[in-house]
């Protein structure tokens, strides 16, 4: 089977990779500079979309740049599938697609209302792969992560290590909240599975199954490091004014970042773990403590 991959430099694409080599799967990669010609896909039997324009906390990107790389260059990259006599194609996009914020449980079934750049970004492209015709053989698989961490993964996880680390008490523990983690892990696993296995076209959202509070999580963080949890409720009133000066004052702790430790995201892995037909092969709390212990590493 010949797999070819764009943004494997990226996070997902580094664990990728290995795991795939580790199952006896090879692939091949494609750079960005590759995309700027006609690009063939004839030969290969799977392409693998990683690549992407990430969502920008610091809000320094223009609204230019999420279209041009995750519309305009999946819409390119889709076109060149559908000419080839590639069988699948595989889309990562992600959750935001859908929402930024979930009441509830996110499914398959709730209407996209992205809100970001980057979320419209993603669903012009899913929503483009989903109105083309598609031949007999051919199948697209448009994946919906949540928060991806693993080891060597940047971001909220590694923030509150440190205030772990540190002997910080976790100062947001008045915010009752409960969100889905995908272990990168398991997102390779899935992805695996996709290149061996047919299953019906469409969109599949991609969690680990146990959605957590952020409180529990600084206890898996201490737990790795052998340290107590502390955990400090402070007046949720109080916190958001905080967040308001950090946003003023470009502090660790802004109202995105606040948001991102203390909302409600749970998203329901249920339909690609049927399609699949197979349990995911690490749990989100041993997903988590593998990644901790990647910091401390």
């Amino acid at each position: 089977m010949d797999i070819l991959i764009t943004g494997s430099t990226g996070f997902v694409g580094q664990n990728l990779l290995p795991f795939l080599k580790a199952n006896n799967i090879s692939a091949k990669t494609i750079a960005r500079n590759d995309f700027e010609g006609d690009i063939d896909f004839n030969g290969f039997e799977c392409i693998v979309h990683l690549a992407g324009k990430a969502h920008d906390l610091k809000k320094t990107s223009s609204a230019d740049e999420y279209y041009q790389v995750n519309f305009e260059l999946t819409k390119k990259l889709y076109d060149a599938f559908l000419k080839s006599d590639a069988k699948k194609f595989i889309f990562i996009s992600s959750v935001k697609a859908a929402a930024d914020m979930v009441d509830g449980v996110l499914t398959e079934e709730n209407r996209p209302n992205p809100q970001t750049h980057y979320g419209k970004s993603k669903l012009l492209a899913e929503q483009y792969i989903q109105e083309q015709p598609l031949k007999a053989g051919k199948l697209f698989y448009i994946l919906r992560p949540c928060m991806i961490h693993g080891p060597g993964n940047k971001g909220n996880l590694n923030l509150l290590h440190k205030f772990v680390q540190k002997g910080i008490p976790y100062p947001l523990a008045a915010f009752d909240n409960k969100r889905s983690f995908l272990s990168v892990e398991n997102l390779c696993f899935v992805i695996a599975n996709l290149l061996n296995k047919d299953i019906p076209s469409g969109v599949y959202n991609v969690a680990d199954d146990e959605a957590l509070s952020t409180n529990e999580v600084v206890e898996i963080l201490a737990n790795s490091l052998k340290k107590p949890s502390r955990l400090w409720a402070i007046p949720t009133s109080f916190i958001r004014i905080l967040a308001k000066f950090g946003d003023l004052l470009k502090l660790p702790l802004n109202t995105d970042r606040l948001n991102k430790l203390t909302e409600n995201y749970i998203v329901s892995n249920k339909k690609i773990k049927e399609a699949i037909n197979l349990p995911l092969p690490i749990t989100t709390r041993n997903g988590l403590l593998k990644t901790a212990d990647s910091f401390s590493g």
